[in-house]
């Protein structure tokens, strides 16, 4: 009888880490280069043989990396990934990756994300534009040019998410093993452009309300269950 308990307590460990993630991925719908998570299970088995017992592990995160929409601005300093690459952001935590390309140029011509960070170059260097040369032109290997004068390039970097990743912000990832790609045609820079959250909302509500009916159909078993065992307590000790 007990066993049923534990093995209902373990359902609905996992089902409430689902639901986190889930519940994180409907309020990131519109969070602009977010990247959906998704939760593994398996069974943890214990015991060998008709005796065994299938017990639910609270499961492993993974990232979707599957890119989002693109959608156009016209904003000069907006800029999307093309192809299996990010942008790469020097932060006080490190180096963090990010599908997030709304930049700025400040006054001194360092241009930064919308957090404020530095975005850095395929070398690891914080790129610096001209502050008087106006706007720049990005070709589609992300080369930078002001008035036709070439002033850096924009560092797109590859990175495959640990089961470990760490998240920073809403769109970022400490990545301090993030390597540069270079030389590959398959991946690019689109100017003017930003990259939408790859959550389809309709979809992450739909799986939301079945892990919540889910949770309360198994609280419901718990309590039969627990129901079920005082009885059987209350007709020994008699």
């Amino acid at each position: 009888m007990q066993t049923g308990l534990y093995v209902a307590l373990s359902s609905q460990v996992a089902l409430e880490r689902r639901l986190g993630t889930l519940a994180d991925n409907v309020a990131n719908a519109s969070t602009v280069g977010f990247r959906a998570t998704s939760v593994n299970f398996q069974d943890i088995v214990n015991g060998l043989g008709p005796d065994s017992v299938a017990f639910a592990a609270p499961g492993n995160p993974s990232l979707d990396t599957n890119p989002g929409g693109l959608r156009e601005t016209g904003n000069p300093f907006d800029f999307a990934v093309q192809g299996d690459a990010w942008f790469a952001i020097d932060t006080p935590a490190g180096t963090v990756v990010t599908r997030d390309g709304r930049f700025t140029m400040r006054d001194t011509g360092e241009l930064v994300s919308i957090g404020g960070h530095p975005v850095l170059d395929a070398g690891g260097a914080p790129l610096l534009l001209d502050p008087l040369g106006g706007s720049p032109d990005v070709s589609g290997d992300g080369t930078l040019r002001q008035n036709g004068r070439l002033v850096g390039a924009i560092g797109l970097y590859a990175f495959a998410p640990s089961q470990n990743y760490a998240r920073f912000g809403n769109s970022g990832f400490l990545a301090s093993d993030a390597q540069p790609v270079v030389d590959n045609p398959d991946v690019g820079v689109a100017q003017g452009f930003i990259e939408e959250s790859n959550v389809n909302a309709m979809r992450e509500m739909m799986h939301l309300i079945e892990v919540q009916r889910t949770f309360e159909q198994v609280s419901a078993l718990m309590g039969d269950s627990d129901s079920a065992l005082q009885d059987a307590i209350k007709l020994l000790g008699a």
